[in-house]
């Protein structure tokens, strides 16, 4: 397992680095390229920093080769696999609800990880005129013209996948081919949805409208008051530009004399008679309830609930890929110091960490929130919360790295390493830290599960994620707001609860496996 992850790392990096000089993006594996692109054009406030952000991508495929590297000449140089870990393992695949949940946590890594294949406007890959093109996987940015759309006031404008797609399909030979779900997580607004309905077989009691077509929802033709499947009270028509120019009464069904008023040009029959659709519709604004083409709804800015969703887990999986390396890297470390060293280190660290420790989070995110300046919290916000989040997340494992480090330094083999000239790094990271992984393995869950809840609370409270990023929390601090979609609420709640449960339960199968009694016998 160790060499497959190892190989894949390092593969992971060269096609990065391959990808990128091609001019191509692949799910996932171009994320540093990626950020690079998006916020390497900011002014930051040192160049160091614009040099990091800048080489955000070769750095990552840096690091990936480097870590795969590292596991895979550790396989190869290691002896046969420790047989206490093996029991370890088998204890915790004996574990059914933490071993399935683990099975079905790295499935949804996986989903996630497929990024624009599953999620996304832009298309796969467009036929057109018998040449083949693949606008989700390639950084150029295609336009209109491209595809043979001439109108002069959208020829160099991105297109509409799904609008080529419907135009394509009245034509021989080009094709477009979308993701599962054709639309972006976030800043990809649907503006209405149009549902068919016969008022007088239904019934129905609501506003009636009459569309110049059903492309475009938002833009009504005729909008008439139904009452028990006939009409009854006001009724209104609008030109193609959107302005109101007609205006009528019904009583019964039937058209109140004299109550028509009409201020648009040409004659008013005309315009009644005008519009591609006769059919009525039942419109719906954002937040709009679910249909056939969007099974969850939108949100209040339009964007489908679905592909909503699936932002939000790819941003809970990026953050905890970034964030837990960091936070396990500075606290294993600190806590192993305070512990080998003791003395006059160990009491400054714990003075630092108590001072840190009664910092107010809430406040210091509030600060920092407004204090960025927009341009920098748009691009960057995502990794500033993290920082922060960071920041005072290393604090709690100290203390447990510190306690078994006292344990084990007075050890004998502690000495003995002494004895052989091991350096300080050699004894904390090659016999101290292996004996005290146990507790590492157990945090890693709870730390995810926190991690996940923060964020979460963060965007509900609106000191989180920039807009662009969807997150459970606005989806339900939305869903509150919006109380006539209870959609909203019960898809995040739902999302984020089997998120917490699933990772729980791997946690504390993890704990029972790695429990050292399973394995100490008292005679």
């Amino acid at each position: 397992m160790k060499l497959g992850i190892g190989i894949s790392f390092v593969t992971a990096s060269f096609l990065s680095v391959w990808a990128d000089s091609a001019g191509f993006k692949i799910p996932t594996i171009s994320w540093g390229y990626n950020f690079s692109r998006s916020a390497g054009e900011l002014k930051l406030p040192s160049q160091f920093l614009e040099h990091l952000v800048s080489g955000a991508g070769i750095i990552t495929a840096i690091i990936l080769f480097l870590v795969g590297l590292f596991l895979i000449v550790s396989k190869m140089t290691s002896g046969p696999p420790n047989p206490v870990t093996l029991r370890k393992i088998q204890r915790f695949k004996a574990i059914k609800r933490g071993y399935y949940s683990f099975l079905i946590l790295i499935g949804l890594a996986g989903l996630a990880s497929l990024d624009q294949l599953i999620v996304g406007k832009e298309a796969l890959a467009v036929k057109y005129k018998g040449e083949w093109q693949f606008p989700a996987f390639t950084i150029k940015l295609e336009k209109n013209k491209d595809f043979g759309i001439s109108d002069p006031a959208k020829v160099d404008l991105e297109p509409d996948y799904r609008a080529l797609k419907k135009d394509f399909a009245k034509t021989e030979g080009n094709r477009v081919i979308l993701p599962l779900r054709a639309y972006n997580p976030t800043q990809d607004a649907i503006s209405a949805l149009a549902k068919e309905i016969n008022p007088a077989k239904l019934k129905y009691s609501g506003l009636g409208t009459r569309l110049y077509s059903i492309d475009r929802p938002e833009d009504p033709h005729l909008r008439f008051t139904y009452r028990k499947g006939v009409r009854q009270g006001n009724a209104e028509g609008w030109n193609a530009d959107g302005d109101r120019i007609y205006k009528a009464k019904y009583s019964s069904g039937n058209l109140v004399a004299g109550s028509q008023e009409w201020e648009g040009e040409g004659s008013m029959e005309e315009f009644l008679a005008a519009g591609s659709e006769t059919q009525e519709y039942l419109v719906s604004y954002p937040p709009s309830k679910p249909k056939w083409s969007h099974p969850l709804g939108t949100t209040s800015q339009g964007d489908d609930v679905v592909a909503y969703l699936y932002g939000g887990l790819q941003v809970n999986f990026q953050a905890a890929i970034i964030y837990i390396p960091i936070v396990y890297l500075i606290g294993v470390t600190v806590g192993l110091l305070m512990g080998y060293f003791g003395g006059w280190f160990d009491l400054v660290v714990q003075r630092v960490i108590e001072i840190l420790s009664n910092i107010p989070f809430l406040f210091l995110v509030i600060i920092i929130t407004l204090g960025v300046p927009a341009q920098y919290k748009d691009r960057l916000g995502f990794y500033l919360i993290l920082a922060i989040l960071a920041i005072f997340g290393w604090m709690g494992m100290t203390y447990l790295m510190r306690t078994s480090a006292l344990k084990e330094k007075a050890r004998d083999y502690i000495a003995a390493s002494r004895v052989i000239g091991a350096g300080v790094p050699r004894i904390l990271f090659r016999h101290l830290l292996p004996n005290s992984v146990a507790i590492l393995v157990t945090l890693i869950p709870f730390s995810i599960s926190g991690l996940v809840l923060s964020l979460t609370a963060l965007d509900y409270l609106g000191f989180g994620l920039p807009v662009q990023y969807a997150s459970w929390g606005k989806l339900l601090k939305d869903g509150l707001s919006s109380l006539s979609s209870p959609l909203l609420v019960t898809s995040a709640f739902f999302c984020l609860v089997t998120m917490l449960v699933l990772v729980t339960f791997v946690g504390e199968a993890i704990r029972e496996a790695f429990d050292p009694k399973k394995y100490t016998y008292y005679r």
